[in-house]
Formats: C-alpha cells, sequence, structure tokens
C-alpha cells in the first residue's frame, strides 16, 4: 500500500516538472506600456499595489504579534475601550489619509488621460455585452 502512494507521489511530481513549459509565457502583472499614459498606468499600478502589501504587512504583523503574546493561556485579560473617541478618530483618519494620498496620483492620471489637445485621431469606442462599437470622430 506504501509503495503505491509513493509511486503517485512520484507520478504527480513528474506531471507537474513536465508541464512547466507550458506555463512560460504566464505573466501575473500588468506588461508596461508604450506610451506614456501607459507607463503612468503601470506605474500608479504598481505604487499602489506596493501601498496595499506595505498595509497587509502591518495588519498581519500587528495580529500575529496580537495572537501570539496577548492570548488567554498567558493569563493576559482583554483590554476594554469601547466608545474611545481617540481610537475611533485615529482608525477612521489613518484609513481616509492613506485614500487621499491614493487618489491625488490616480485623479492627475486621469485628467492627463482625458486631456485630448494634441490627438490626430479620436475614437469613440462603446461597449456592449458582447461586441465593441467603434466611431471615428472628426
Amino acid at each position: 500500500m506504501l509503495f503505491i502512494s509513493q509511486i503517485r507521489i512520484l507520478f504527480l511530481i513528474f506531471l507537474l516538472i513536465r508541464s512547466a513549459p507550458a506555463s512560460a509565457d504566464y505573466v501575473f502583472n500588468m506588461t508596461r506600456g508604450v506610451t506614456e499614459i501607459s507607463q503612468g498606468i503601470h506605474s500608479l499600478h504598481m505604487t499602489i499595489f506596493w501601498i496595499c502589501v506595505a498595509i497587509g504587512a502591518c495588519v498581519f504583523s500587528v495580529m500575529f504579534y496580537s495572537i501570539i503574546w496577548h492570548r488567554k493561556s498567558r493569563g493576559v485579560q482583554a483590554a476594554h475601550f469601547h466608545e474611545n473617541t481617540i481610537v475611533e478618530i485615529i482608525w477612521t483618519l489613518i484609513p481616509f489619509s492613506i485614500l487621499i494620498l491614493m487618489a491625488i496620483p490616480a485623479a492627475r492620471l486621469l485628467i492627463k488621460m482625458h486631456d485630448t489637445t494634441d490627438s490626430d485621431l479620436s475614437i469613440k469606442i462603446i461597449g456592449h455585452q458582447w461586441y465593441w462599437e467603434y466611431e471615428y470622430l472628426g
């Protein structure tokens, strides 16, 4: 019985190694664009991604610290700070300020995207459920 399970594990490892070249062109991120706007979108995407990674790292580190050092088996009593106005203001202002700091470069890029003063061609694109509709303006 043990011999059959070892064969299955080896066969699964063989299949994983054999299928690795099939995912060689698979990418997890946005491709870097050619135009200034598309490069700005990529840069904004990466900036917001790393902000989210930092927030996640901070939240999980505080969570694991609390789980390990403030557990009931160590004899720690839970703190009662219900309706503490200062704490509620702090945990409202911190996410609000992070969102504002993320919205400023996004708004700048959005304004730059809608500036069509130097465009050579204007195209109106309408997305329907199953197809795209293109209309060349001017």
